[in-house]
């Protein structure tokens, strides 16, 4: 491959786009490298809220913010890219933001909008960054208790950093590789039984084949997570997001059998903007 470029001067978003646009681009053919995923590690394991436009503080550190009733052209959007995943598979609303969700006094990108204040959000918010044929950047938001239900992740390298907060994981790698794709069912091992992740915890990594492709998230505080997958999901490409229900098997721990179920009916992922830095991207990859 070519040599990696320098990194652009500039937000660490851009940073972050510019490293996936190479690792990921159109014509490369199977997984990343070691040092490429290294290189992806490490940049996302020092972003921060504030990198993407969120207010990750907790109420007492807080100094200012503007109030959102979800009517004006601040409100959030419905979320749904048609990427086939969480964000368009759940049912989508824009007018549940709670109020005080945006602070005041930012400066750079998003136009002076402000922060998102991850600490209001009342239900689970996915912000779009970036999306193209081969990756995907977002952000999903939740606040205490939330959960994302047990879902794949197929033919993707997925990365995961947690910006703050704690998020507990639970994951799973099919025992055999799937014939069909999706798989429909089948005996899955035990990757990560609640494994829980902070802002302090380095980036994570799923294959197609391990690293936990089939996993659930549930907020032990309100938190968010920074996710990149590559490629996103297509319903157009037989990448359709596909939710489990894990079935234990007593005479066999560490293994459970995952069944396919509907998406269900009480999961809910609103949308919000993204106000972080402008992002400078390739037109040829989009």
């Amino acid at each position: 491959m070519a040599a990696q470029p320098m990194e652009a001067e500039g937000s660490k978003m851009q940073r972050l786009y510019d490293a996936c646009d190479m690792v990921f681009s159109s014509g490369r053919t199977g997984l990343p490298t070691p040092r490429q995923l290294g290189w992806l590690q490490g940049i996302l394991d020092a972003m921060e809220p504030a990198d993407v436009g969120i207010d990750g503080s907790s109420g007492d550190e807080r100094t200012s913010c503007v109030a959102i009733d979800g009517s004006g052209d601040e409100a959030v959007d419905s979320g749904s890219d048609g990427s086939g995943d969480e964000r368009s598979r759940a049912s989508t609303t824009s007018d549940e933001t709670s109020e005080g969700s945006v602070s005041s006094g930012r400066s750079g990108g998003g136009g002076g909008h402000g922060l998102i204040l991850g600490h209001a959000i009342k239900q689970i918010t996915y912000i779009h960054i970036h999306e193209c044929e081969d990756f995907s950047i977002g952000v999903f938001c939740f606040p205490a208790g939330a959960r994302l239900p047990l879902h794949d992740h197929p033919r993707m390298v997925v990365l995961t950093k947690v910006l703050y907060g704690s998020i507990s994981l639970k994951s799973y790698d099919w025992v055999t590789t799937p014939i069909c794709n999706p798989k429909r069912s089948g005996l899955a091992k035990v990757v990560a039984d609640d494994c829980a992740l902070q802002a302090s915890s380095k980036t994570s990594v799923l294959f197609p084949k391990s690293g936990g492709n089939m996993h659930s998230l549930a907020a032990l505080t309100p938190c968010a997570i920074l996710d990149v997958l590559a490629p996103p999901y297509s319903e157009e490409q037989g990448r359709p997001s596909t939710y489990y229900v894990d079935v234990p098997i007593p005479p066999l721990p560490g293994f459970v059998l995952l069944e396919e179920m509907d998406t269900p009916d009480d999961l809910r992922v609103t949308g919000a903007p993204y106000l972080g830095p402008e992002l400078l991207v390739d037109l040829d990859s989009c």
